[in-house]
Parts: C-alpha cells; structure tokens; sequence
C-alpha cells in the first residue's frame, strides 16, 4: 500500500506518520547533496496548509533537516514548480499540504517522469482524492505516500473496482470501449484544466472509460490468463467509481491536524503545535468546510490536549481564565464557549453582532427593522446603548463575566438558539485581549487575501463614537516583519527560492505572482508574531465591513436572480469591484449571502417542502484587468452549521461543454473558476439549466 494510517489504527505491518517522517529523516541524512533544495514542501495559501507547513518546518529544524518552502496557488502554478523541480537533482523528498490530492500524481503527466529517488508525500484535506495516487503499485505508485485520516481503509470496494478496471482485461465484446478511449485518459480521479484551450493536456477526466494499455499486476504469472470480467462486471465498476468521483467536493481532517498527531507520536508537542492545531480545525468550521459534528469530534480531543498542556494555577478558575492573562509571560492555550460575533473582543458589541451573518441571518439587520430588532435585543439584555458602542476593552468586568449567559438567556427569544459553540483563546501576557481561534482566523485569512495588491482602507481607532461610520480611515500598510529576530529559515529559503524561479517568467505574470507570493509569507510570518496578527484585525474588520456593505447591497437592490435551480449574483460594476474579483473575498461573499438568506427566502419561491432554502448559490464579479469573471459556487445546506457536497467542479465542467465556453481553473478549490467576459451569460445558462 502506498498510503499510511493515523497512529490510532494500529495494525501489524502498517506504516504510520512516524515511520514516513523518520524515512525523510534517513533519505536526507545519506544525501551526499544535502541542501535547501533536497527537502521541498509545496504550500496551498491557506490557513490550514500554512499552520501546518509552520509545524512540519519546526519538526525539521529540530531535526537539523534543511528545507524549502514554496507556495502555489493552483494546478497552473503547481505545473509550473513540478518542472523546475524535475531538473533539481538535489531533490529526494516532495511534501505536498493541500495541494494535488486529486490529480493522478503516478502519472507522466506529473511526477511519473521524476527520478525513482524521488519521494512525493501527499497531506490533504479535500476529498475525494486520487485513487491511483492512494491505491498504485509499482515504481511510479510507491513513491506517492499518502498520509491518510483513516478514510482509505472505508474505500475497499473502489479500491477493487479501480484495480479491476486497471488490471483485467476488458469485456470481449466491448472492444469499442478501447477505441474510444484517448492516449491522456489515465486518471481515474479527478485533473482541472489550467486553461480549456489545453483541454489535452490537463482536462478534467472521468472515470467512466477504462484504460487502454492494461498494467500487469506485480504478482501476476506470467503464465496465468487473467480472468476477463463481463460487461455486467464492467458497468458496475465504472458505476462503483463515478458515485465516488462524481459525489461531490468535500474535506476530511484538516492538514494541521495530521501534522499535530505526527507531532504527539514524537512527543514534541508544546502550545505552539497544540495552537496551530486548532487554528487548522477551525478554519474547517468557520468556511462550512466540515459538519459541526465533525467539528466536535475533534474539539473533545483538543479540549483533552489544552487541560493536559495548561492546568491552571491554585486560586484560577475558568471564568477569569476566560478573560484575563494571569502572567506578563502567559501565552497558554485555554477553553471557551465562543460567541458568533465578528471580533467581539477587539470591536465593539454591537459592531460585533451587526457584522456577523448568524445574527444578519436571524434578525435581518440590512433593513431597519432589522438594526431596531438587534438593539431592542441588546437592551433586553440590560446593556446601554453607550456600552454596546463602547471598545469590549473598556467595557465594565461584571458585564464581560455575565456577557456569554445573558446572550444564552435571552437570544433564543430572537431566534438566536445557536449563539455559541465550543473553542479556544490563547493568551498574550498582558499585551492583549486572550485572542480566540476565530478571530486569529479572520485576521490571517485577510492577510493571505488582501494584505498586499489590492487597495483597502482601515479604520483609526479612535476616528468614530457609535455604530456609523464618519470617516477618519487611513490607507492599510503591510506589517514590517523583514529582518525580524527569529524569522524561520524556511521563510528566507523559500522567498529566494520563489524569487529566482519567478525571474525565469519575463512578462506582465510577475507581478500577479508577487503579490500573492507576498500575502504568504506576511501571513506566514502572522502565525508567530503577535503584532503583525494584532494589526491583521484591522484589516479583516475593514474586509468586512465591505461585505457587510456589498452584501446589504445585493439583497436591498434584489440582485439576486433565481435562474431554475440556482440563485445567481452577477458584479459589473460598483466602487469595489476589484476587491471583490478576488476569488478569496468573492467566497467570503458568497458564503455571507448564503448564511443570511438560509432563513429568509421569499414565499414565492419556496416549493417542495423549503427546497428552495438548499438551493446553491452562484457569484460571479467581473475582473477589468483580466477582461474575465471570477466565479464561485456555494452549496447552500439546509441548517445552520450543516455542510453539504460541493457539485460545482462537475457542474462547471458540464456548463463548459454544452456552451464551449473558455473557462480558466487557477485555484486548487474545485468551485472556483474564471470565465471570459463574452461567454458569462452563455454559461450561467447552461450552467443552471444542467441537471440538479
């Protein structure tokens, strides 16, 4: 097998997380080219990957292993890297963090080519994942090791359907079968197009056709006629693939997490890895990537692992822990129960509550009576108008200690029964606030997004009383962390690194490049540094603000149209259009309109028992410079906290084919693409005609 197993499966003559890290340790310490470019991880920009890459960049330098970084956006940037790496004669150990978990990684087409030396270690989250990647045999399959959740052991009957339809010989009256087949058609998982006028290269294939040169088992006599399977055989493989390929986008354990349990079996744990543990989980949870069941699973572990690594003193309990540093040097990770409320401990309440989209959802605050609704709730629960105007910092104690029951007490009258859900806070000494998983979260998601290339203002603090704005913003500016005490090799590393390839690409690309490459490294460097995390609130409140704004906007002016079975949004024009061509903050829209409109849709449209509340929701914001749309799918669950598979990477292929549009996939998210200007309303037509 080439994959291994979570250290909680025991089973004799299994490899576990252990055993892959000590085989890196061994192939790097009998290099006689040992160097930065021997060890190489390939990064997705996102929260997860990143605290994951922080972690496994430690264990390295524990270890004394030099390393490489370097980030890539999506499968044309991550062709791009695997080319310059196949000429690296250095490299032996390739670590993949959320980055090409469903390309069919054993193939020519990526690292089937490299030196058999050569060692590609998959960790990913999004699912479903490759199968020839997870099940493969032989040379090219071995070398792909996969750290698995456990899930690979569930995949027994698509692990024999995939090995019939690769090994055995097909129907003999299926000949056709064959003929039809193209020379590329080699994955049985799932492979995106960087561009679709390349559709022969990188298109997106299914796993309805079988192969037309059959691989022979390793095991297999050479004197031995392998059994022919029937048609019937045959049609229940391919039916047994196409349920598992064609369900739906969806994640399983989020990297950080694989990296803490690697880290646990080594017993080098401490608050930083326990830290960017949860920040990986939650994540998860707050973009609606994992059920809030999923979320829990995991919660009781790391609650287990938070009592285990910060027992508090004699004389504490969990209230004041909950809102106070006990030390100058406190920097211990404890447990809360969170509130759904934007930034709560470093905005106002009611800035707080009026930003979040459980509460816009409930009580509907785009409209008047919304707003009189939320301040008639806040009243209710005994605080002033002056106090819920007030910096948390500067609210009275009492009401910070009773602030979390009065919510739970009086909320549900609003419709507000979900208000809370179990986290944790990790406290700064007495620089700070304790800053909760979310709000870490939020900061260092609008550092990756939008700290660099796109023009955003913050506010002053200070510049305003109450819950209108009256000006006094100033243009944001990038934390300085060059030159910083303490800056990991792996960031100096993989910024040359990144530099050197990126002047092989003379043109107008550079600069695109940079920007991202940049927000990277400034979120990279947020992880472990408190003032550039502290200033990367600013920027996410001012982020939010502005989708508050657009999305308020939206349902105001109902831009929203119901086209068959789709709601659609369609940007061409407005004062932050560029802000929202940005894949990341078009998400970030989508997934507010999508939480504020679970509870409101219209009479008219509800059929089939609320049907209509589930339906998916598609933005799209026009991209000037680019003469494109960027365009995001979300799946709109029926509940509050519930998470459904995400069809759009099909569907997008589909509407593709019935209009020809050019369609462009630049991320490693599935539902998220780039549409030509002229084809935009050719294929959200066909795109919302296709089948449910």
């Amino acid at each position: 097998m080439v994959y291994i197993t979570p250290p909680d499966q025991t089973a004799p003559g299994r490899s576990y997380y252990d055993d892959a890290y000590n085989n890196i340790l061994a192939a790097h310490r009998r290099s006689p080219l040992t160097s930065a470019s021997s060890v190489v991880m390939l990064v997705a920009p996102d929260v997860d990957a990143l605290c994951a890459s922080k972690m496994l960049a430690r264990l390295f330098r524990q270890d004394d292993v030099i390393y490489t970084i370097i980030p890539v956006a999506g499968v044309e940037d991550f062709t791009r890297v695997r080319e310059e790496l196949r000429e690296n004669n250095e490299l032996h150990t390739l670590i993949l963090l959320n980055v090409g978990g469903y390309l069919d990684l054993p193939s020519p087409n990526w690292f089937g080519e490299f030196r058999t030396s050569v060692t590609i270690h998959v960790i990913d989250s999004i699912r479903p994942r490759n199968l020839s990647s997870l099940f493969g045999t032989g040379e090219n399959g071995d070398r792909i090791i996969v750290w698995d959740d456990g899930e690979a052991d569930k995949l027994m009957e698509e692990k024999k359907a995939w090995e019939a339809l690769e090994y055995e010989p097909l129907p003999d009256s299926d000949d056709e079968y064959s003929d039809e087949e193209s020379e590329g058609d080699r994955s049985d998982g799932l492979e995106y197009e960087g561009d679709s006028e390349t559709e022969g290269s990188r298109k997106r294939r299914l796993s309805t056709e079988p192969r037309r040169g059959k691989r022979r088992r390793l095991n297999d006599d050479d004197d031995d006629q392998p059994r022919r399977m029937t048609r019937e055989e045959h049609d229940h493989h391919v039916a047994r693939l196409n349920k598992y390929y064609l369900g739906g986008t969806w994640y399983g354990q989020s990297v950080s997490s694989t990296i803490y349990a690697l880290a646990t079996i080594l017993e080098r744990v401490d608050n930083d890895f326990l830290w960017f543990a949860i920040l990986g989980l939650t994540h998860q949870y707050l973009t609606s990537r994992i059920t809030r069941e999923d979320y829990e699973t995991y919660h009781r572990l790391y609650y287990d692992e938070v009592s285990r690594l910060n027992p508090l003193p004699p004389g504490a309990n969990a209230g004041s822990a909950f809102l106070l540093s006990l030390s100058p040097d406190d920097v211990s990770v404890r447990t809360t129960e969170e509130l759904r409320f934007m930034f709560f401990r470093h905005w106002t309440l009611y800035d707080a509550m009026y930003h979040s989209s459980y509460v816009a959802s409930k009580l509907g605050i785009w409209k008047e009576r919304g707003r009189k609704r939320l301040t008639g709730l806040l009243a209710k629960m005994g605080f002033s108008l002056l106090q819920t105007q007030q910096s948390y910092t500067h609210m009275d104690m009492d009401l910070k200690r009773v602030l979390v029951d009065r919510f739970n007490e009086t909320a549900p009258e609003y419709g507000l029964v979900e208000l809370s859900y179990p986290s944790f806070v990790r406290c700064y000494g007495y620089r700070s606030q304790p800053f909760s998983a979310a709000d870490a979260i939020e900061g260092i998601s609008a550092l990756i997004d939008v700290a660099g290339g796109l023009p955003l203002e913050i506010e002053v603090e200070g510049a305003r009383n109450g819950g209108e704005w009256f000006g006094g913003g100033r243009a944001w500016e990038t934390p300085v962390t060059e030159g910083r005490k303490g800056r990991e090799d792996a960031r100096l590393n993989g910024a040359s690194g990144q530099d050197n390839m990126g002047t092989q690409n003379e043109g107008k690309e550079q600069p695109e490049v940079a920007w991202w490459v940049k927000n990277f490294w400034i979120a990279y460097d947020a992880l472990s540094d408190f003032e550039a995390l502290r200033q990367s609130t600013r920027l996410s409140m001012s982020l939010h603000r502005s989708i508050i704004e657009q999305g308020t906007s939206i349902i105001d002016k109902q831009d929203i149209r119901t086209m068959r079975n789709h709601r659609v949004v369609v940007m061409t024009q407005g004062p932050k259009l560029e802000l929202f061509s940005h894949p990341g903050v078009l998400m970030r829209l989508a997934l507010w309109l999508v939480d504020a409109l679970r509870d409101r849709v219209p009479a008219s449209q509800i059929t089939a028992q609320n049907k209509r509340k589930g339906m998916p929701f598609v933005v799209a914001c026009l991209d000037e410079r680019k003469d494109a749309y960027s365009v995001v799918g979300v799946t709109a669950a029926m509940e509050f906290g519930d998470v459904k598979k995400n069809h759009f990477a099909l569907a997008f292929v589909e509407a593709r084919d019935r209009c020809n549009a050019t369609i462009h996939h630049s991320s490693f998210d599935t539902s998220v693409i780039e549409v030509q200007k002229e084809h935009i309303k050719t294929f959200l037509a066909a795109l919302c005609e296709g089948p449910d």
